[in-house]
């Protein structure tokens, strides 16, 4: 039997964002008690760098070239001496690394002469750095500093729009939407919940749909289920632990 059948007449009636967003985050937070930024740091500094990093680049990438960089450059008065050409060599393998350390050269001067050489806490702050956008800006406020921070970023977006709660593709527009929409409180954990639930399940293609605990709440599954498939989505299931490589 196929695992889906096509309503002939009628789809079934999709509830509100406001009255799903309460069970997502609940069932989200269930399969993801543990979700943490991948980004391995041990200051502010840090994430901040390792966040300019990752543009474009995996978070392991940036896990593996981070910690010759901070042994030698561990502080922003320390990175804001360095020539760029030892950055350069550092971060090469992040891609865009002439870009990157001209970035990392600038906001490490800049923290240093106009932050008392403390990163910054607010968001406006933040994205005054050369490198640093809203979504830089919300890494950093949300873990390193406790201050809710919603992230949008590939996975956080693609999901979002599955999820019905955002038809926006703009990343700051989904950030605006979602931070109406998701109590301030877990800003930050969304961001992590979905990334994990983007590697893990929700998948930019092939989703697992028939595996997702959050079938019953999604649009994506536009179409009435069959019997045998309501009842598969229905059965135990554990989800795959993220992949902190992607």
């Amino acid at each position: 039997m196929a695992a889906r059948s096509l309503a002939k007449n009628t789809q079934p009636a999709q509830k509100s964002s406001k009255t799903r967003i309460g069970p997502v985050l609940k069932e989200l937070s269930r399969l993801y008690p543990d979700a943490i930024c991948s980004l391995t740091h041990e200051t502010p500094f840090q994430l901040l760098v390792s966040t300019v990093l990752s543009a474009q680049c995996t978070d392991a990438r940036v896990n593996m070239v981070t910690p010759p960089l901070f042994k030698k450059f561990p502080t922003p008065q320390a990175m804001a001496k360095a020539k760029p050409v030892e950055l350069e060599e550092l971060i090469r393998s992040t891609g865009f690394y002439k870009s990157k350390a001209k970035s990392l050269l600038a906001l490490s001067t800049d923290i240093v002469n106009k932050h008392s050489s403390q990163v910054p806490k607010t968001l406006e702050e933040l994205t005054q750095l050369r490198g640093v956008g809203r979504k830089t800006a919300n890494v950093v406020l949300g873990n390193a500093f406790g201050i809710p921070g919603l992230v949008v970023d590939t996975h956080v977006g693609r999901l979002s729009r599955r999820l019905g709660f955002t038809q926006q593709k703009d990343p700051v527009k989904v950030e605006s939407e979602m931070m109406e929409l998701v109590p301030r409180v877990h800003w930050t954990q969304y961001s992590h919940w979905l990334i994990y639930h983007g590697r893990a399940v929700c998948m930019a293609r092939s989703p697992l749909c028939q595996k997702c605990t959050l079938a019953d709440l999604c649009p994506k599954i536009g179409v009435v289920l069959s019997p045998a498939a309501k009842t598969m989505l229905k059965r135990p299931h554990v989800a795959t632990r993220a992949q902190k490589s992607d």
